[in-house]
């Protein structure tokens, strides 16, 4: 693949064609860790947080193990 640097606003951008970010799994807005090594220019993806549906996916959809907790009855104005 080549690529062309060419001005975006007031710096420079390299553009991927969506096709070829879909193939590596990458996302719009994503980022991207840049790193140069022997002159060459290396992307990595960088850590990425789950959200709490990925995470409760990997249990078998169950966020845990929790049962309603009992705060006793109200002692001032709370509404419950």
């Amino acid at each position: 693949m080549t690529a062309q640097i060419k001005a975006w606003g007031n710096g420079q951008g390299i553009r991927f064609s969506k096709e070829f970010l879909a193939n590596l799994g990458l996302r719009l807005n994503e980022y991207l860790q840049v790193d140069v090594e022997d002159n060459k220019i290396i992307l990595s993806r960088t850590f990425k947080h789950k959200t709490l549906e990925e995470r409760a996916a990997l249990f078998d959809g169950q966020v845990g193990p929790y049962k309603e907790f009992d705060w006793g009855d109200p002692v001032g104005r709370e509404l419950w």
